[in-house]
C-alpha cells in the first residue's frame, strides 16, 4: 500500500490538467454557460489563507458545474493600480510598475499549487495597457452619451504632497503620508453620472433574489431615498442677487421649530461673502480644514458665524430667522442651505446651544391642552420617534403620528399654499473619478486652448503611462513630464495638453467582469461573447466590498448597455453574490523590557511558549489575519507540509462559509490525517477481491446516495461545511462496512467525485486508482438514485435517565410495542436495569427513545 504523498502527486496533476487544458472555458451554444467570479486581489506580493478560502469556495462551485456539464468560465486578473505601488515607489526606489508585475508574478506562483480550475489564458492586469485602453474607449463612448461631465468639486488636498486625498486617507484631519494638516480645495474634477440613475439602482435591489440581505440593505441606505420638501426662505439684507435661500428638507414636519438656517461655507453665497469680508474668509478657511466626509464633518466641533441675514419663515413672515455659516453643512446633498430645529435634532441641539440660540418643541402629546399656537421652550433635546399621536404645530393641528405620516402632512400643507414643493432626492452623489496620481488608467482627453476640453481619438488609445517617471518631488509625475503632457490637439491640431489626473481604481475594477468574457478582444467587449457569458452566475467576496465597489459595478453595466458594450440582459452584472467570512487566527504577544507588545508568528511559538527561549506568551482570542500582529498563516508553509488539499478542505469544514472561520495548527494536522485515512481505505479497496453480496451492498449504496443528495445540495447551497460533514459520514461508514468488494469500490468512486471539488488531487489519484476513465473532474457528476433514498429503516436514539446509552436501528414502520421488546433487550438496557423493570418507557416514533430507572 502506498502513502499518501501530496508533495508528489498534487503537481502531477496540475500538470496533466494544463496539459489536457481542462479548464479553458469554451463558448459552446450546445451547452449551458455558468460563469463564476471571485472578486479579483490587489497583487500586494503573498496570499494569505482570506485569499485560500475566498477562491476554494469559487472553485467548488466551478468543478461541480463544470461535472454537471456546465461550460464554465472561471477566470482570473489583477486591480492593479492604486497608491500602494506608487508609495512603494516612494520609499524604496524603482518603478510601480516593475513592482506591481513583480508581485502579480509571485501570487501567480503561489496560487497554482493550489490547484484552481482557473483558465489562467484569461488572465490580466487592470494596467495592462491593452486592459485601460479600452477602459479609455469607453470613457468617451460615456463621454459622447453625457455620462460623463467635469464640474468643480471641493476636495481633501495634502499640502505638502500635493494631492487629492481619498476620505480614507485623511487621518485625524491629516494627511495619511505627510502628517500635514488636511485642507477642502475646490478643484474642477471629472464625475460619472450615477446619482442619475439613483431611482433605478435602488428599486432593482428588490430583484437581486440571490444576493444576502444584508447587502441590499448596505445599498439602499447608501443610495438614501428620502422625500422631503423644497421651498425657499426670502431673505433680509442679503447682497444683491441673493434674495431667496433654497433649502431641501426631509423634515418639513418640524418648520414651527425653526429657530435659524445655516448655509454650507462652499454655499455660493457663503463664497460671495467670503470675497468681501476678511472675517468672514478667516473663518471659512477655519471650516475647510476638516475632511470631507458626511462622518468627518458630523463628530467635529459644531462650528458658525453668524451672517447678519435674516430670512423670513414661510409659514410667517413676520418671524425672521439668523443664517449662519455653519461647517457641518454639505453643499453637494440638498442645496447646501438648512433650517435648525434643535428641538427635534441633535445635531442642530449641539448648534444652538452653543450660540444661544431658542430652542422650541413642535410636538406636544395630544392630551396637552395647550393652545395649538404656542411654542413650548424644550428643556433638552427630544429625539423624534413613531411614539403616540401628536399635534403638529402650525399645520392646522392635525391630530397625526410622527414620522412618515407627519412629513406626507407637512408637505400637503405647504404645496396648498404654495410654500414648497414634495421632492424625491437620494443621498447618491455623482462619483468624482479624478486622482491627481501617476499610477493610474490616464483619463483620454486634452485640453487646448482653441477647442476647449475634447477627446483623444480612438486610433490613438491607449493613452500609455510614460515609464521615465520619477517620485522625487512630491505631487503627480504626470504634470512635471512635458514630453508626455504636451501633444496635439486631436481636432485642430494646435499645441495643447493633456489631462494629467487619472481614473479612481474603482473604475478598473467596475467592468472586469465584462472584460472576461473577451478579454484579448480590441475592443471593450464583443457582443457574441457577453451575449453567451454574460451574467456572472455566482459572484464571491468579502463583505466589505458590499457597497462601492458593487454600487460603481452596477452603474458601469448600466452605462455600458447604453453605449453599446453589454446586452440588456447584463443591467444587473451579478445574478447570485456571496459574501464569505474570514479567516482568523490567535494572537501570541510578548511584552519588551518598556512593556510594549512584541507579536509572534504562530511558527514561533509551541505549547504556549516562545520556541526559541520558552518565554510564555501571552494567547490573545482569535482575530482577523494581520501582519502587524503577526497572526498569519502562511499558505505556501502548509502546502509545504500537508498539501494543498489540506487546506481546501479545512478552510471548508469548520463553519458555515459566511461565518468566520478559526485556523488552528491541531485542526490543519487532523485535516491531513483524516485525508490520509481515506487514501488508505481506498489503497485497501483497491487491493481487495471478491466478496459475496448480501445485505451490507444494499445498506451501502443507499449510503452513497444518500452522500450523493446531501453534499450536491450543500455545495448548490453554499453550505460547503455540510459537504464535508458528509464526506466524513461516508467514510466512517465504508471503514465499517463489511458489504463486497465491489460494493465498496463502487462507494468510493462515488466518493472520489463528491470529494472532487474540494479535494481535487486525492479525488484524481483515488479516481486512477479504482480503474475511472479519464479526469474525475470531467466525469458526469453523480446523480443520486431516487429508490435508494427512501428510509426503509430509522435509527432511534436510546436515553437512560436523559443520557444517551446507545441507540437502535428498527424498520421505520415497526409497531411501538415490537420498538419496546428491542429496546428492553439492548445490552445497555438491560446492564442499566440489573433485572428490575424499567420506571417508563417512552417510545417518539421516528426520533428517540426515553428509559427511565
Amino acid at each position: 500500500m502506498t502513502r499518501y504523498e501530496p508533495s508528489q502527486t498534487e503537481t502531477k496533476w496540475q500538470a496533466a490538467w494544463d496539459e489536457a487544458g481542462v479548464f479553458t472555458a469554451r463558448h459552446d451554444p450546445s451547452r449551458p454557460k455558468y460563469y463564476v467570479l471571485e472578486m479579483f486581489p490587489y497583487p500586494s506580493g503573498r496570499i494569505h489563507m482570506g485569499h485560500v478560502r475566498n477562491y476554494t469556495m469559487g472553485d467548488v462551485v466551478a468543478r461541480t458545474k463544470m461535472a454537471q456539464g456546465f461550460s464554465v468560465l472561471h477566470p482570473m486578473g489583477w486591480d492593479a493600480f492604486g497608491m500602494p505601488a506608487e508609495n512603494a515607489a516612494m520609499e524604496r526606489g524603482g518603478h510601480p510598475k516593475d513592482w506591481t508585475y513583480g508581485n502579480i508574478a509571485d501570487m501567480r506562483g503561489q496560487m497554482k499549487p493550489l490547484g484552481l480550475s482557473i483558465d489562467w489564458s484569461r488572465e490580466f492586469a487592470t494596467c495592462d495597457p491593452e486592459y485601460y485602453g479600452q477602459q479609455q474607449a469607453m470613457f468617451i463612448d460615456m463621454l459622447e452619451a453625457g455620462l460623463v461631465y467635469r464640474k468643480n468639486a471641493v476636495v481633501n488636498w495634502d499640502p505638502v504632497d500635493m494631492t487629492v486625498l481619498a476620505n480614507e486617507q485623511v487621518i485625524d484631519g491629516c494627511g495619511w503620508r505627510s502628517g500635514a494638516p488636511v485642507e477642502r480645495k475646490e478643484l474642477t474634477q471629472w464625475f460619472f453620472r450615477i446619482s442619475d440613475f439613483a431611482g433605478d439602482l435602488l428599486s432593482a435591489l428588490d430583484g437581486l433574489k440571490d444576493w444576502p440581505e444584508k447587502v441590499r440593505t448596505m445599498q439602499a441606505n447608501w443610495i438614501g431615498q428620502s422625500r422631503g420638501l423644497q421651498f425657499a426662505f426670502s431673505t433680509v439684507g442679503a447682497p444683491e442677487g441673493f434674495d431667496r435661500l433654497e433649502v431641501y428638507t426631509t423634515r418639513p414636519d418640524t418648520l414651527m421649530g425653526a429657530s435659524f438656517a445655516a448655509i454650507s461655507p462652499d454655499h455660493p453665497l457663503a463664497k460671495h461673502l467670503e470675497r468681501h469680508d476678511p472675517e468672514m474668509a478667516a473663518f471659512i478657511a477655519e471650516c475647510r480644514k476638516g475632511g470631507t466626509t458626511e462622518e468627518a464633518i458630523e463628530t467635529a466641533e459644531k462650528l458658525g458665524r453668524d451672517t447678519g441675514i435674516r430670512v423670513r419663515h414661510p409659514l410667517d413672515e413676520a418671524w425672521e430667522l439668523p443664517v449662519y455659516i455653519a461647517n457641518f453643512i454639505l453643499m453637494d446633498y440638498g442645496t447646501g442651505a438648512i433650517f435648525g430645529c434643535p428641538a427635534h435634532d441633535a445635531r442642530d441641539f449641539e448648534f444652538a446651544t452653543k450660540y444661544g440660540l431658542p430652542i422650541h418643541s413642535v410636538f406636544r402629546p395630544e392630551s396637552d391642552e395647550t393652545a395649538e399656537a404656542d411654542l413650548v421652550p424644550a428643556e433638552e433635546f427630544v429625539p423624534l420617534k413613531s411614539e403616540r399621536v401628536h399635534y403638529i404645530r402650525g399645520f392646522a393641528g392635525a391630530a397625526v403620528q410622527t414620522g412618515e405620516e407627519a412629513i406626507a402632512a407637512a408637505i400637503a400643507f405647504c404645496e396648498e399654499r404654495g410654500i414648497g414643493q414634495g421632492v424625491t432626492k437620494y443621498r447618491l452623489r455623482d462619483w468624482g473619478l479624478s486622482r491627481q496620481r501617476y499610477w493610474g488608467c490616464p483619463i483620454p482627453v486634452v485640453h487646448c486652448a482653441a477647442c476647449g476640453v475634447v477627446p483623444e481619438k480612438k486610433e490613438n488609445l491607449p493613452v500609455r503611462l510614460p515609464d521615465d517617471v520619477t517620485f522625487d518631488k512630491p505631487g503627480n509625475p504626470l504634470d512635471r513630464h512635458p514630453s508626455w503632457r504636451d501633444c496635439a490637439c486631436p481636432v485642430c491640431g494646435a499645441p495643447a495638453k493633456r489631462e494629467t489626473d487619472t481614473m479612481d481604481t474603482f473604475v478598473d475594477s467596475s467592468w472586469y467582469y465584462a472584460r472576461f468574457t473577451s478579454p484579448r478582444a480590441a475592443t471593450p467587449t464583443v457582443a457574441e461573447e457577453t451575449e453567451y457569458w454574460m451574467n456572472v452566475d455566482q459572484y464571491i467576496g468579502g463583505i466589505e466590498h458590499a457597497i462601492l465597489h458593487l454600487l460603481y459595478s452596477r452603474f458601469f453595466a448600466r452605462a455600458m448597455q447604453a453605449t453599446g458594450h453589454l446586452p440588456a440582459k447584463a443591467i444587473e452584472p451579478f445574478n447570485a453574490l456571496f459574501t464569505q467570512g474570514m479567516v482568523t487566527h490567535e494572537i501570541y504577544m510578548t511584552r519588551d523590557t518598556n512593556g510594549r507588545p512584541v507579536y509572534h508568528l504562530p511558527e514561533e511559538v509551541e505549547d504556549g511558549k516562545l520556541r526559541a527561549t520558552g518565554e510564555a506568551v501571552e494567547i490573545i482570542p482569535s482575530a482577523k489575519m494581520s501582519k502587524s500582529k503577526k497572526n498569519v498563516v502562511d499558505p505556501m508553509n502548509i502546502i509545504a507540509s500537508f498539501g494543498a488539499d489540506t487546506a481546501r478542505f479545512f478552510v471548508m469544514s469548520d463553519s458555515p462559509p459566511e461565518r468566520d472561520v478559526e485556523w488552528t495548527a491541531a485542526g490543519a494536522e487532523a485535516t491531513s490525517k483524516f485525508l490520509a485515512r481515506v487514501w488508505r481505505i481506498a489503497s485497501e479497496i483497491a487491493e481487495g477481491a471478491g466478496g459475496e453480496e448480501g445485505p451490507e451492498d444494499l445498506a451501502l449504496r443507499k449510503a452513497a446516495h444518500k452522500a450523493v443528495d446531501e453534499i450536491t445540495r450543500s455545495i448548490e447551497g453554499f453550505a460547503f461545511n455540510k459537504a464535508v460533514a458528509a464526506i466524513y459520514g461516508l467514510t466512517n461508514t465504508l471503514s465499517k462496512s463489511t458489504a463486497s468488494n465491489g460494493a465498496k469500490r463502487e462507494a468510493m468512486k462515488l466518493m472520489a467525485q463528491l470529494m472532487g471539488p474540494m479535494v481535487p488531487h486525492l479525488a484524481e489519484d483515488i479516481w486512477a486508482l479504482l480503474g475511472g476513465a479519464g479526469f474525475v473532474v470531467t466525469a458526469p457528476w453523480p446523480k443520486a438514485d431516487p429508490a435508494l433514498l427512501v428510509e426503509d429503516e430509522v435509527t432511534l436514539p436510546i436515553q437512560i435517565n436523559g443520557k444517551r446509552r446507545g441507540e437502535i436501528t428498527v424498520p421505520k414502520d415497526m409497531p411501538k410495542e415490537e420498538v419496546e421488546k428491542r429496546v428492553l433487550a439492548d445490552e445497555a438496557v438491560l446492564k442499566a436495569l440489573a433485572g428490575a423493570a424499567p420506571k417508563k418507557l417512552i417510545v417518539v416514533p421516528g426520533r428517540i427513545v426515553n428509559v427511565v430507572i
